[in-house]
């Protein structure tokens, strides 16, 4: 009966992934791709955010900024970063954590309208965000453009704030999180689950499959273990930043590592077999770009 409850738990979650990954795909494509039109259309690199694009988390950020508006007290932002630190460093995915991250993240959006948060996911943006990009991961995004590649994020971060942060960096999308909403107001439900661990790598799929991209000519980066699922469905993997468990990981598959965090050279130096030794420049700007940040 132990055995059997669960089986039905993990298809359960299964279902919520995909659900959550079918749902992160189709509101990507509802706001039509910034930049350029891609040349290479069947390529495109997928970055996760929180410690792989920006420093820390995202969702902290955000709110930060929420707590200097005063929605709500700075005791309910220590519980939420204590809720987060524990999502973050637990490895692999716990149904309990997951559902108490679900909790969290519903517990901002819940009767706000969908306007109001975007507006402020700008302010915010601009207040606590916009200095903590990484430099050297920046720069690798923009190899892939200039490769003629689209370039999406990939976070558990709702997927309105996901979409500020990929136009702001000149990015194709952003795959997030997608909240329900009535009438322009968040229900405080969620479609499927948090883009998280598994349901990320449904969404990448769900998006290739959409735009027509060959998965084997893709590329991932990630700082997270359990990212593991999204990294396994694209040709080329690269851990940027990574945990000790993706670390462990990617030393075990022969994936490339990036390490932006200290002056110590990455585990493997190379640029993404993807794009081949034409776009040996863009790893020079992402070597220079990390030079500039640490003077």
């Amino acid at each position: 009966m132990v055995k059997r409850r669960v089986v039905e738990g993990s298809a359960e979650r299964e279902r919520r992934a995909a659900l959550a990954g079918a749902a992160s795909a189709e509101a990507a494509l509802t706001i039509a791709p910034s930049g350029s039109a891609p040349t290479d259309l069947t390529a495109a690199a997928f970055f996760d955010v929180d410690n792989t694009m920006m420093m820390g988390a995202s969702i902290f950020h955000f709110a930060r900024g929420l707590a200097a508006r005063k929605y709500f007290k700075n005791s309910d932002l220590a519980g939420f970063a204590w809720q987060q630190l524990k999502f973050r460093v637990g490895g692999r995915e716990d149904p309990q954590s997951v559902a108490a991250s679900r909790e969290q993240a519903l517990s901002f959006v819940a009767g706000r309208s969908v306007a109001e948060l975007v507006s402020l996911g700008e302010e915010i943006y601009d207040e606590l965000m916009a200095d903590r990009i990484w430099a050297g991961t920046q720069a690798l995004a923009q190899m892939h453009l200039d490769a003629g590649q689209r370039v999406w994020l990939v976070t558990a971060t709702p997927v309105e704030l996901a979409q500020i942060i990929a136009r702001r960096l000149g990015l194709t999308g952003a795959l997030g999180t997608v909240s329900e909403s009535e009438d322009g107001i968040y229900t405080g439900r969620l479609v499927g689950d948090l883009l998280h661990g598994r349901a990320k790598a449904h969404a990448v799929r769900a998006l290739a499959a959409k735009e027509g991209l060959d998965l084997r000519r893709c590329t991932a980066y990630s700082d997270s273990v359990n990212d593991v699922p999204m990294l396994s469905v694209v040709g080329t993997a690269v851990a940027v930043n990574p945990d000790s468990g993706l670390r462990e990981t990617a030393r075990k598959r022969g994936w490339e590592i990036r390490d932006f965090r200290t002056g110590r050279k990455a585990a493997k130096i190379g640029v993404p077999s993807v794009l081949g030794a034409g776009a040996l420049a863009g790893a020079v700007a992402a070597t220079l770009a990390y030079r500039r940040r640490d003077r």
